[in-house]
């Protein structure tokens, strides 16, 4: 029973709104008003009642039709401004991303030419403590020969 109440109310409001937008006589507002009261069988609730806002009180289809297209344009110039922001930001996060691409690229090559430099460092220390071992070894022997002449000296130098 209750769904067949319910069948019968939207077929009421169907043809209801059928003829407001044929303007077939009935007051726009009066019509318009039978329509969100909620209408229908007394003491059996409309599960679809909408409360009119006082923003489209007052106005006719046309009025609230204009009016709701012209939210829709302030929305869609909204939605072309946040497009074109997101636009802009994606292009600075691509050219940040290439630019962290080439840094990180530059970086490698110096890290790299450090550790290659380093190598070179390390081999070179090598060499100059063989080199400073083997002087220092030659220095010794060559104040030995010097020691050893002057031994040599003093001892075959004529004494009086």
């Amino acid at each position: 029973r209750r769904s067949s109440d319910l069948v019968d109310q939207l077929l009421t409001r169907e043809r209801q709104l059928e003829a407001s937008f044929k303007n077939d006589g009935v007051e726009p507002d009066l019509l318009r008003s039978s329509l969100m009261a909620g209408g229908g069988t007394p003491g059996v609730g409309n599960p679809w009642f909408i409360e009119e806002s006082e923003e489209t009180r007052g106005l006719g289809f046309g009025e609230i039709k204009q009016q709701q297209q012209q939210i829709i344009k302030e929305q869609d110039a909204g939605l072309d401004a946040l497009s074109s922001i997101l636009s802009r930001q994606k292009q600075m996060g691509q050219d940040i991303g290439n630019e962290l691409e080439e840094q990180s690229e530059i970086i490698d090559d110096l890290t790299n030419l450090v550790e290659s430099t380093d190598g070179k460092i390390r081999n070179q220390t090598r060499h100059v403590k063989q080199v400073d071992k083997k002087a220092s070894t030659c220095g010794m022997l060559v104040v030995i020969v010097l020691l050893l002449i002057a031994i040599v000296v003093v001892a075959t130098w004529p004494t009086k």
